[in-house]
This record gives structure tokens, sequence and C-alpha cells, in this order.
């Protein structure tokens, strides 16, 4: 059976890799601090479990640390030249996008067929994150067939993955931070204090201003989280279910589901939303990457409110008729 701890482990083993491969590039600007922060983020997917509470707090004080002082650098390993990497591409193609390509494909087939799959009368697929699972079976699958095919050295998947992941750097990792975050805000309680205050300082008894509170709600939120998801249970919670569903008896799959975008306008306005508009800024060594609200960010500001007015708009249309 194929279950999620085979997931963790073959991250975990790259993130080493990345580790010792750092370690051993002395032309790496920073190669101490670097090597410490992949090394750390390969325990937590190791050795996670065993970790406790404590300790993976620690750990992930001590990644924010590493990150906090500017200890990563950007490595550039030499793993191929341009010239054989060009002449690859002009024999091969478009070819060349069948390992990426692989991977949802295999990732969908994985979900829709072979979660129902049984070996010797055990399931295929763990029960747990199935989807996790085939996207991590797709990604293995991918590689290998690129390895039989293509045939570069043993190492250049590590040294590009390397190299991909130093130029992101600490933002690789915010997304997942952030929907932690998200969960420890819901057991917490902040949803609650965040229904108790729109209450006291909002005239939430019109389905108007009950459904503008939710939806700018939600963009607010996810600006400050970096992540809808981690704000939808906590808005949902503190606005969408008492007042817009259970209140003014709006359709609850037609107001999630619009709550939802709502706060995906709020993902590309934010620095926080690292996976979206700080990794592209770096991978395109935009010349204000660095800045909290770099070129990507800015270019996505009136796309952001239009979508916004226009979720209000269909929220408060199609939630009490359905």
């Amino acid at each position: 059976m194929i279950t999620l701890d085979w997931v963790y482990i073959f991250a975990g083993l790259t993130f080493a890799a990345f580790s010792v491969l750092t370690m051993l590039d002395r032309d790496h600007p920073r190669r101490f601090g670097t090597a410490a922060f992949w090394g750390l983020l390969a325990v937590s997917f190791l050795f996670g479990s065993y970790l406790g509470d404590l300790g993976n707090g620690v750990l992930v004080l001590a990644l924010a640390a590493l990150a906090g002082l500017r200890l990563l650098g950007q490595s550039r390993p030499d793993t191929t030249t341009p010239e054989k990497r060009a002449a690859s591409a002009a024999r091969r193609g478009n070819w060349l996008f069948v390992p990426a390509l692989m991977i949802p494909a295999v990732a969908v087939l994985g979900v829709l067929v072979l979660e129902r799959v049984s070996l010797f009368g055990a399931p295929l697929f763990g029960a747990e994150q199935p989807t996790i699972i085939a996207l991590g079976l797709a990604v293995a699958l991918a590689l290998a067939g690129a390895m039989v095919w293509l045939r570069p050295p043993v190492l250049a998947p590590l040294q590009e993955g390397r190299r991909l992941m130093d130029s992101v750097g600490w933002a690789g990792i915010l997304p997942q931070a952030l929907a932690a975050l998200g969960a420890v805000f819901v057991i917490a309680g902040v949803g609650d204090r965040i229904g108790e205050l729109f209450a006291s300082y909002l005239p939430l008894d019109t389905r108007l201003v009950a459904v503008v509170a939710y939806c700018v709600g939600m963009a607010l939120f996810t600006f400050i989280m970096g992540n809808a998801f981690a704000a939808f249970p906590v808005m949902t919670a503190a606005v969408g279910l008492p007042l817009v569903v259970m209140q003014f008896d709006g359709n609850p799959a037609i107001v999630c589901a619009i709550g939802m975008l709502a706060g995906f306008c709020g993902t590309l306005t934010t620095p926080m939303a690292a996976n979206f508009n700080v990794v592209p800024a770096a991978l395109l060594d935009l010349p204000d990457r660095d800045a909290p609200f770099n070129g990507v960010i800015r270019a996505q500001l009136p796309t952001a409110a239009a979508l916004l007015a226009i979720n209000i708009v269909l929220m408060y249309a199609l939630a009490f008729r359905f």
C-alpha cells in the first residue's frame, strides 16, 4: 500500500539531498545557512511525527530565523552547458513537455482510477489524502521517465531542483506555513471573535451588508494570511454561516463557493501569497522582486478589485434564489 508517509519520505530525502549538495558547493555564497534551512525542512518531513509539538515548533522557529537573518543564498550549479541544452531542445522540440505533462495526467489517473485498485486484497493507495499520494507518484514516475529518455547527468535533477528552490528561497514553504496558521486560528476561536467584532461595529441586519462583509472580509483576511484556504474557515465561521446562510437563508454551496473566490481576490494583492506573487517575481528576476508590492502585485490590483465587486453582486443575486 502506498501511503502518505511515502510522499513525506520522498520529499524529505529530496530536501536532504539539497542540503548535502549545498554544503559541498564551495562556490555557494551562503552555503551554511542554505544547507541548514533545507536540512531542517528535510528533518520535518522525515522525523516530524516523532519530534512532538515542541520539537516541531522549535524547528519552525529555526527556519524563520534562518530566513529572517537572510542566511539563504542562490546557487548556480553546473549540470549541462547552455549549448547542450539548446541542442537538446532543438532536437526534441515540444516533446520536452511530455515529462511535465505526465505529472497532472498521472495524478488525475491516480485519483480517478488507481485509488480504487487493490493488490492482494489491500488497496493500492492509503485512505489518507489519496490526491497527494497520486501527485507524489506522478512526480516520481515523470522523473524516472525523463531520466531514461533524456539521460542527463545522474545528479542533474537534484542540482537543478536545488537551483530552483534556492531562487525561490523561504517563500517556497510559506503557503504550507500559512495554511497551518489558519488551522491554528480556527482551533483558537479567532472566527468567533471576528464575528463578535463584525456584529459590534457593522449593521449586519440586511442581506447586502452581510454579503459585503463576508466577501470583503474574505479578501482582507486572505491579504493578511496570504492564503484563501486559511482565511476561509475563519471568515465562514464568523460571518458566512451564521449570517449569510443561517440568518438570511443563503444557499450554503453558493455562499461558500463565491466566498472562496472573494478570498482569491485578496490573494492577488498580497506579498504573503508567496506561491502566486513572490515566487513569480523571483523566477522572472524582476528588478523589484524584493519589494513588498512588486510588479506582479501592482499589475493584479485592478483585476482583484473588479473581481471582488463581481463576487459581491453574484453572491447577492444567486445565494438567496436557489
